[in-house]
C-alpha cells in the first residue's frame, strides 16, 4: 500500500471557503484502479493557519502515479488555482509506502 498527502496552511478567514471547495467537488478517485479510500483532515489551528491534509490511500504507489497521470487527475485539478488564493504557499506534498497496516 502507499499513502499520498497534502498539507495545507489555510489563512483563518479563508477556512470556510477551503473546506467547500473539498467538500462540494465531484470525487474523482472512485474511479480509479488502485484507490484505496481517501481522507479530509483538519489539524492544529496556529496564530496564522489552520493545517488541513488530504489523506488518500493506493493500493501502491504504481497505482498513485497512474492517477497522476490519469484524465480523472486532470479533471480533478482542471480549476487549480484559480479563483481567490486560500493557503499560504503551495500544498506540501508527502508520499508513504506502508510498512505495517494493523485493522480490525
Amino acid at each position: 500500500m502507499y499513502i499520498a498527502m497534502n498539507r495545507f496552511r489555510v489563512t483563518p478567514e479563508c477556512e470556510a471557503a477551503f473546506q467547500r471547495r473539498w467538500l462540494d467537488r465531484d470525487v474523482l478517485l472512485k474511479t480509479v484502479p488502485g484507490f484505496v479510500s481517501f481522507q479530509f483532515l483538519k489539524g492544529p489551528r496556529r496564530d496564522d493557519y489552520v493545517l488541513y491534509a488530504s489523506h488518500t490511500v493506493w493500493e501502491s504507489c504504481d497505482a498513485f502515479v497512474a492517477w497522476t497521470q490519469s484524465e480523472q487527475f486532470r479533471q480533478a485539478h482542471a480549476t487549480a488555482g484559480e479563483g481567490k488564493k486560500l493557503t499560504i504557499g503551495p500544498p506540501v506534498f508527502e508520499g508513504f509506502e506502508v510498512l505495517q497496516n494493523v485493522t480490525l
